[in-house]
C-alpha cells in the first residue's frame, strides 16, 4: 500500500481527500466546542476572583470528545449513520432526522473545504512526510480561521502547538531536502520572531496613533506559527497578500451590504488563506513578481 501511494500521486491524492473528509467532520466539532470551552473556563475563573453570575453552559463534561455529538435544536444524540461527512447531509435532505430542524449548510461546506484542501497539499507535495505536514498545518488552519470568523478569537490551545511544531520540524533540515518545509533552524526561528513582532509593531503604533486595537494578539501568534514553518522569507508575502485581500473583502461588505465601518473585521482567515497559498506555492510566487517586476 505504501509502495503504491508512493508512486502513484493520484492514488494518494484520492486517499488524502478521503481521510481530510472524514476529519473535516471532526473540525466542525472544534470550531463549535472550543470557544464554548475557553468561555466557559474564563467565566468560572471570573467567578472564581469577582463571584461573577455564570451565563447558561453545557451541563456536565465539555469538551472536544464529550459529549457525543447532538442535534443543537432537539439535543437528541446524533447516530454514527447520520454523521457521515456530506452524504449524511444529502440524504436526510438538511435536516434532523428527529426534529426536522434545517442544518447549516456550513458544516457539509467545512468538510468538503478541508477534503479539498488537503488534496491539494497531497498533489502538491506528494506521498511523504511533507504532505502529511501540509495537510495538519491545512486542517489547524480552517479551525483557526471559522473560530476567528465567528468570535474574533484566535485559541492559544491550537496556534502554540503549531509554533512549536513548526521549529521542530526545522531540526530535520538537513536530510529532508524538502522544496517548502523543514527550512532550517535559523529561518524558522527568524521567522517565528519575524512573523510576531511585525504585526505586533504595527498593532503598538496603531493604538499608539487612535487609541484603538486594531487587531488582537492571536493574530500575531498566528503569523508567529507561519512564520516558523515556511521562515522569515516568507513573512512579507503572507502580510501583503492578507492585506490586499482583507481590504478588498471589507471594503466589498461595507459598499454592498452597508456594514458598520466600526464592527471589527477577523484578520485570522484573510493570514491563514495567504499562509496556506505561501506554503504550497511561495516560491513560485516570489519569483513570477521578481521576474515580472524587478
Amino acid at each position: 500500500m505504501t509502495e503504491l501511494l508512493s508512486q502513484s500521486t493520484g492514488v494518494f491524492t484520492a486517499v488524502a481527500f478521503a481521510f481530510a473528509l472524514l476529519f473535516g467532520s471532526f473540525l466542525n466539532v472544534i470550531i463549535y466546542r472550543l470557544p464554548i470551552m475557553m468561555q466557559r473556563e474564563w467565566h468560572e475563573q471570573c467567578e472564581e476572583i469577582k463571584s461573577v453570575e455564570l451565563p447558561e453552559f453545557p451541563e456536565g463534561v465539555f469538551n472536544i470528545i464529550f459529549p457525543s455529538s447532538r442535534c443543537p435544536s432537539c439535543g437528541i444524540k446524533i447516530s454514527s449513520w447520520h454523521n457521515i461527512p456530506v452524504l449524511s447531509y444529502l440524504l436526510l435532505g438538511a435536516r434532523c432526522a428527529n426534529c426536522k430542524q434545517k442544518i447549516s449548510a456550513r458544516y457539509p461546506l467545512v468538510e468538503l473545504l478541508t477534503a479539498t484542501l488537503a488534496a491539494v497539499c497531497a498533489w502538491r507535495f506528494g506521498f511523504g512526510w511533507e504532505a502529511l505536514f501540509a495537510i495538519g498545518m491545512t486542517c489547524a488552519l480552517v479551525a483557526v480561521s471559522m473560530i476567528d470568523y465567528d468570535h474574533q478569537l484566535i485559541p492559544d490551545s491550537i496556534v502554540i502547538p503549531l509554533v512549536w511544531i513548526g521549529l521542530g520540524m526545522s531540526v530535520f533540515h538537513p536530510s529532508a531536502g524538502a522544496e517548502a518545509l523543514f527550512i532550517s533552524p535559523q529561518d524558522s526561528i527568524i521567522g517565528a520572531m519575524v512573523g510576531y513582532l511585525s504585526l505586533w509593531s504595527v498593532y503598538k503604533l496603531f493604538k499608539m496613533a487612535t487609541g484603538k486595537e486594531g487587531m488582537g494578539y492571536g493574530d500575531f501568534k498566528l503569523l508567529a506559527a507561519l512564520g516558523a514553518w515556511l521562515g522569515w522569507q516568507a513573512v512579507p508575502t503572507i502580510i501583503l497578500m492578507s492585506a490586499i485581500v482583507g481590504a478588498a473583502f471589507g471594503i466589498g461588505l461595507i459598499v454592498l451590504r452597508g456594514r458598520d465601518r466600526q464592527l471589527p473585521i477577523p484578520y485570522g482567515p484573510y493570514l491563514a488563506a495567504a499562509g496556506w497559498i505561501t506554503m504550497l506555492y511561495g516560491e513560485s510566487i516570489k519569483n513570477a513578481y521578481l521576474d515580472n517586476f524587478l
